[in-house]
């Protein structure tokens, strides 16, 4: 009798088994179905890299609704934000650390996605002068507007880049916007930025293979990403063929032998670094390293009576930590808080490294102007100057004061400081005058930026 009865157990166990087994693969196949074989009937079709975000908002009318807030969504948080404030007036050490450059100008923090075209041809960087071999090329469009792809793939990205901004200005109607980041028909997450996919051939990787959620990061990598413009034709280059490391990239800046401009008074030869949030993510931050994705902090998944779906309205966790932070953290308050210690702590550190590097301009410029300089020594300070000033800027102009990798940024910024010293010191022994040691001017100053009000 108890033998039936084990018998008996075991196979309605296994019955259960199989049947698990059985809905699961049921489960799994259903939810890798496009979107169409699962039942979804768009209102309208979508033509391919359609440029009109508002036609896509047709069949995504929550996810469009939220991506127009990015409009006029201008809160700041204590060190970014989106009211497009002056970084030259918060921080009037980049009016020296960038003079003779277009940023010395006119350097505002960026306004959300729905705003990009308006402010890039609002910024005071521009020159419009085509006669001027100096003027602004077309590729400063190539992460403002969801025309691009479409201009890509019938002009090419080489043709798009040789036209100058006033030249392409006709052609971009629209700002970023669904075709930036989503196939048509499908709304796959896809690679649009003719520059990141050459990028990603050249270290080996084929995005097509990626998951969704690794998409959800990469999507943001077709525009928050290091960049330079390459030869006379300004083709647009990610570079990455080192790797994405800070040193990776400083190397091969120093192989092509690339400069941004020339430091006017020291003869160094400047690099400006972009927006490397995708690089900073990426090089092994705690968050990256256990799967998060950019779009699970910044475009969190909302409900809206029984609907669920992405938040479009693109802007800091810190502005709804409930949402963004709370799908993994319980206590936000904490989280908050410490992401506060964080920045505050990048964020002294980074004004420390501007006023070393200072020091060293001044010390540069002191000593570029005496007769018997020693000029190896001399350009070797300039060398410094150059590597220190592009980590603090990497540093810099990433849009999260260190927080998407903490220990990598004060590890950057303390290189920086430390190249930066190094600088002012072989500029003091060019001139075998140790005074320059003691040039600096900016050491009494607050300490960090003047905070949002």
């Amino acid at each position: 009798m108890n033998t039936v009865k084990k018998y008996t157990t075991l196979i309605l166990v296994g019955i259960i088994i199989v049947l698990a087994a059985v809905l699961t693969g049921v489960l799994v196949f259903l939810r890798n179905q496009p979107v169409q074989e699962r039942g979804f009937q768009p209102l309208t079709e979508i033509a391919p890299m359609e440029p009109d975000s508002a036609k896509w908002g047709v069949n995504f009318p929550n996810q469009y609704t939220t991506f127009l807030k990015t409009k006029t969504n201008n809160i700041d948080t204590t060190y970014g934000g989106s009211s497009q404030f002056s970084w030259l007036e918060r921080d009037p050490r980049q009016v020296i650390l960038f003079a003779g450059y277009p940023f010395s100008k006119d350097y505002n923090d960026d306004r959300g996605h729905a705003n990009a075209l308006e402010d890039v041809r609002a910024t005071k960087r521009l020159n419009l002068n085509d006669e001027d071999p100096k003027h602004t090329p077309a590729t400063c469009y190539s992460c403002k507007s969801s025309d691009n792809p479409r201009l890509w793939a019938e002009m090419g990205m080489a043709a798009y880049d040789k036209m100058s901004f006033n030249e392409m200005t006709p052609n971009i109607n629209n700002p970023i916007g669904c075709a930036n980041c989503h196939e048509a028909g499908t709304m796959r997450l896809i690679v649009t930025n003719p520059a990141l996919e050459e990028a990603l051939k050249a270290q080996g990787k084929d995005w097509t293979t990626f998951t969704r959620q690794e998409m959800r990061t990469v999507v943001c990598a077709n525009c928050h990403v290091e960049y330079y413009f390459k030869g006379d034709g300004k083709y647009l280059t990610f570079p990455w063929s080192n790797g994405t490391d800070i040193n990776s990239i400083i190397k091969y800046y120093e192989d092509l032998g690339f400069k941004d401009w020339e430091y006017p008074g020291t003869g160094t030869p400047m690099l400006k670094a972009q927006h490397p949030e995708y690089e900073f993510f990426t090089a092994g931050s705690t968050h990256y390293n256990a799967g998060v994705s950019c779009s699970d902090c910044h475009m969190p998944y909302v409900r809206e009576g029984a609907a669920k779906y992405s938040t479009h309205d693109v802007h800091s966790p810190l502005l709804n930590p409930q949402q963004a932070c709370g799908q993994c953290h319980s206590d936000t308050e904490y989280v908050v808080r410490r992401v506060n210690a964080i920045q505050e702590q990048v964020a002294t550190t980074k004004i420390a490294t501007e006023n070393a590097i200072i020091d060293a301009i001044n010390a540069i410029k002191l000593a570029a102007e005496n007769p018997n300089v020693d000029q190896e020594l001399l350009n070797q300070a300039r060398k410094l100057h150059r590597e220190a000033q592009f980590m603090w800027d990497f540093v810099s102009a990433e849009n999260s004061t260190g927080f998407h990798n903490p220990e990598y940024a004060l590890k950057i910024l303390a290189e920086s400081t430390n190249l930066a010293r190094q600088a002012q010191m072989l500029a003091a022994q060019s001139v075998n005058d140790m005074a320059l040691l003691e040039t600096g001017i900016y050491d009494k100053m607050d300490p960090k930026p003047t905070p949002a009000p």
